[in-house]
């Protein structure tokens, strides 16, 4: 039988806040009284004093503003993750367009300020089960790929798993997510915009799942149903749902060798 002390230290997250403005730690320190999943045992005001705190005390869990001076959020994330035992990282901030590079650095959560108590509490129930699944090895030999994504909607963010998109276009800065069953009309897809360039966003999808087969759009290959050539040299893929696409030029030889063409 395990000690009700060794059961304690199983169940609470050792957490230290992260951020340049006083009244945000404020708020999260009161947030984090109320959340017995939480000890805070230390904060800081800026990136390098989060490193130099993160290294003595140890933390299972960083609550890290994104934009502060000199080191950022996301280089003190990247640091952190060099640790032997890296801490757990949720990001807390005013700003929600660094939502794919927080993921790509295995970040818990991203959390949109102004802060609310059962957002952070989620968050938070996210980290606690995340270091009860999984020890560091198991997360250092993850995919590179994306798996999830965060897109805002309302006043959060929504996490969307990267198996659930179908097709991607690019509208200027952004990208446009389409979510739900692909041999479903269009219209019964749920759609998100991203701020991330297309071409950003190809480098983190596993090629194997997603193929690009134009400058404005990647399709998850399980959507295309077939090819067909339109005349004077111009193909379109045919979806599952009915729909046809153009193949732009540059990438009719790749579309076209996943076919055995």
């Amino acid at each position: 039988m395990p000690s009700d002390e060794a059961s304690t230290k199983t169940e609470t997250l050792t957490t230290l806040i992260v951020d340049d403005e006083p009244l945000a730690v404020e708020r999260i320190q009161v947030i984090c009284a109320e959340i017995p999943a939480t000890r805070v045992v230390g904060t800081a005001s800026d990136g390098a004093a989060a490193l130099r705190l993160a290294e003595k005390l140890s933390p299972d869990l960083v609550l890290l503003d994104m934009t502060m001076p000199e080191l950022d959020g996301l280089e003190v994330a990247r640091k952190l993750a060099e640790h032997d035992t890296p801490p757990a990282v949720i990001f807390v901030t005013a700003h929600d367009h660094f939502a794919v590079e927080a993921f790509d650095l295995e970040a818990i959560d991203y959390v949109l300020k102004p802060v609310s108590a059962d957002r952070l509490e989620r968050a938070i129930e996210r980290a606690l089960k995340r270091s009860g699944a999984q020890d560091t090895e198991q997360r250092k030999s993850q995919s590179k790929w994306l798996e999830e994504l965060w897109v805002p909607h309302r006043s959060e963010l929504l996490r969307i798993a990267v198996d659930e998109v179908y097709r991607i276009d690019a509208e200027r800065d952004y990208v446009r997510l389409h979510v739900g069953d692909p041999a479903e009309p269009p219209e019964a897809s749920r759609t998100y915009l991203l701020l991330q360039t297309i071409a950003g966003l190809e480098e983190r999808l596993d090629p194997d799942q997603f193929m690009r087969i134009h400058r404005s759009t990647i399709l998850r290959r399980d959507t295309i149903r077939g090819l067909r050539h339109d005349g004077l040299g111009v193909w379109s893929v045919e979806l599952q749902n009915g729909e046809a696409l153009r193949i732009g030029r540059t990438y009719l030889s790749k579309v076209k060798a996943m076919a055995g063409r």
